[in-house]
Formats: structure tokens, C-alpha cells, sequence
């Protein structure tokens, strides 16, 4: 008997679209479809009866399931075990891979898991033909969940190229929110260093430009992975799939030109704050000089008046104190009229 706990979930589409699920979707603590389905001889049997078919058949793996490699081992015996290692892979980047029998393709989206970072982002990796979908995951990709809820409402992919151009505008559609919340972030903090340069937001700006460099990182080479695949002449992708793919592409661009631009701004944003840090530095640093150089010849004086040896001027007169006194204030009104003659202050 096949293990099959590593499968979140198993599809067979008919033509017309008619899905049926090829196993009991087990829900976890929040109501959404995880692993760990009780390993039976009937379920392993179902789909591999649905792969052999000619019916499109999707088949969704939890990489975190040790079952779920030697699953694929046992029965994905259509895919070389290079392809399988490039599935079950612990790192990926974003890339499309063009076979005689399929394509390999792998993606990122946005984690938008409870507790988690957005940049961090969420592979999924792809075998698709004609007939045949395996995914592999290792954490939850809202995108995929979208699709398996439109399947579930009769409204989900007719064949295999309508599987990957919807999953791919799901995909790309859940960037936006990110990358608008990130743009007006930095809005915020741009308009806050206008108002009031503070070394607080220093932190912040540096974040939001982690943020992006981090999600161009992953998102430029998608724009490769969907042009290449928009102009490949798999069977499985009509014309009407390549122009779904055109406005995922350019959406992907724009997505690139709107992270770069966010990227930019960042850094100026971070220029100005550290140049109005650095002018008020110096201001600070410019008034303490006019104060020293108020004080230099008070001190001057009142150290030579107070050396310890004979023939101190007035030493033996009562007044002598309030004398100096009214010349220091002599001194003290003399040296600001010349500071602001010469524009010191």
C-alpha cells in the first residue's frame, strides 16, 4: 500500500470543466486543506488511474511530508529523477524548464500567512503537460488556495493552459495590496522627514528598502520565467493562453518598475534625512562655536585677573569687582556687534 498523506489534494477536470476530487480534503485549525490524509490502497489507486487517463488531473504535494517524495518516487514514474529533485527541492528560484513531454516551472508569490513576512516569499514548483499537474509546496500559497475554491465552484481551469494562467494572475493580483502598503509606507515616512527630520525613521525608511530589494530580487526573474513561457509552443497553450500570459507579464513589469521606483525613492528619502540630520548637527555644533567664541576672552580676562601672584589691579578696592563687571559687558556687547556685522549669526 502507497502512502498518500503527503497530498493536500488531488483533482480529476473533465473537459467541459467538471472537477472531481480524488480525495477527502482534510481541513487543519483554520478551515484550510492540509496534508496528512490516511495513507489507503483505493485513494493511491484513484489517481493513478486519473494520471494513466486523458483527463487533466492536478495532484498537490506537502514537500514537509516525507511520504510525499516517495509517493512521487513510486508513482510519478513519467518524471526522471532530476525533475523530481528540482520539485523537492529545500531552496528554488523562479524558472521554467521546457521538456519534449512537459514543462517545469517554478514560482513565487507573497506570504501572506498569519505571522509572517510578505518578502518572504512562497515558492510553488510545477510539472505541467497536457493531461498533468503535480505541485509541490512547503508552505501555503493563497494563489493555490484561490484556484482549488474556484474548481470547487465550477468555475476553475478547462484544461492545462488555464490552469497556469489563472494561477498566475491569482499570483500576481495578490502582490498588489503589498506592494500599494508598502508604497504609501513610504509615503508616510517621506512626508514625516519633511515635517520633522528624526533619527527614528532611519530604521524604517532602511526596512522599506530591504522590503523591496528583497521582492525584486524573486519577482525579476518571474518576468523571465512568464515571457518564456508566453512564447513557448507547448500544445497544452493556445493563443487566448499566451495573451493571458501578456497581461500577467506586463503586470509583473509594472510591479518591477513600481519596486525599483520604491527602491529609488527610499534611498532619496534616506539622503534627505540624513542631509537634515546633518544640517541640524552643524547648527547645533555652529551655535556651541559662537558660544565659545563669546566666552574665549571673558575667560581670557578672568583668568588673568585671577592669577595668584602680587599687583592685581584692584585688588584692594571695593568696587573693583563691579568695574570689571560692567567692562565685560562691554566686551561681551562689542564681540556680538561685530558676530553680526560679519554675519556670524
Amino acid at each position: 500500500m502507497v502512502d498518500c498523506s503527503g497530498i493536500i489534494y488531488a483533482y480529476q477536470i473533465r473537459e467541459g470543466g467538471e472537477a472531481k476530487s480524488l480525495l477527502p480534503i482534510r481541513l487543519d485549525s483554520e478551515g484550510l486543506p492540509t496534508s496528512g490524509i490516511t495513507a489507503n490502497e483505493d485513494a493511491s489507486a484513484q489517481i493513478k488511474a486519473a494520471l494513466a487517463g486523458s483527463d487533466l488531473t492536478w495532484v498537490h504535494l506537502d514537500i514537509n511530508e516525507a511520504s510525499s517524495k516517495k509517493w512521487a518516487d513510486a508513482e510519478l514514474t513519467f518524471l526522471d529523477p532530476l525533475t523530481l529533485d528540482a520539485l523537492f527541492a529545500e531552496e528554488t528560484r523562479p524558472r521554467i524548464l521546457e521538456f519534449d513531454t512537459g514543462t517545469l516551472l517554478i514560482l513565487r508569490g507573497v506570504n501572506l500567512n498569519a505571522d509572517a513576512e510578505p518578502e518572504d516569499m512562497v515558492s510553488i514548483r510545477l510539472w505541467i503537460d497536457s493531461s498533468k499537474i503535480i505541485s509541490v509546496r512547503k508552505r501555503r500559497l493563497k494563489a493555490v488556495t484561490d484556484l482549488r475554491e474556484r474548481i470547487e465552484a465550477g468555475v476553475g481551469p478547462h484544461n492545462a493552459g488555464d490552469f497556469i494562467t489563472q494561477l498566475t494572475s491569482r499570483l500576481f493580483e495578490r502582490m498588489e495590496p503589498v506592494f500599494t502598503e508598502l508604497d504609501e509606507l513610504l509615503d508616510d515616512a517621506e512626508e514625516r522627514v519633511m515635517e520633522a527630520a528624526d533619527t527614528k525613521y532611519r530604521s524604517q525608511i532602511t526596512d522599506i528598502r530591504k522590503q523591496a530589494i528583497v521582492f525584486r530580487r524573486y519577482i525579476a526573474p518571474q518576468r523571465d520565467v512568464i515571457a518564456a513561457l508566453r512564447v513557448s509552443d507547448m500544445p497544452w497553450l493556445s493563443e487566448l493562453h499566451k495573451r493571458r500570459l501578456q497581461e500577467s507579464l506586463d503586470r509583473v513589469i509594472r510591479y518591477i518598475e513600481d519596486i525599483d521606483s520604491i527602491r529609488e525613492r527610499a534611498q532619496i528619502v534616506k539622503d534627505e534625512l540624513t542631509n537634515a540630520l546633518s544640517d541640524k548637527m552643524n547648527k547645533n555644533l555652529y551655535l556651541l562655536s559662537v558660544i565659545a567664541a563669546v566666552f574665549l576672552p571673558l575667560g581670557f580676562l578672568t583668568g588673568l585677573l585671577g592669577i595668584n601672584v602680587g599687583g592685581v589691579p584692584g585688588v584692594d578696592d571695593p568696587s573693583a569687582f563691579w568695574v570689571f563687571s560692567g567692562f565685560l559687558s562691554v566686551v561681551v556687547a562689542l564681540q556680538i556687534l561685530l558676530f553680526k556685522r560679519w554675519k556670524w549669526f
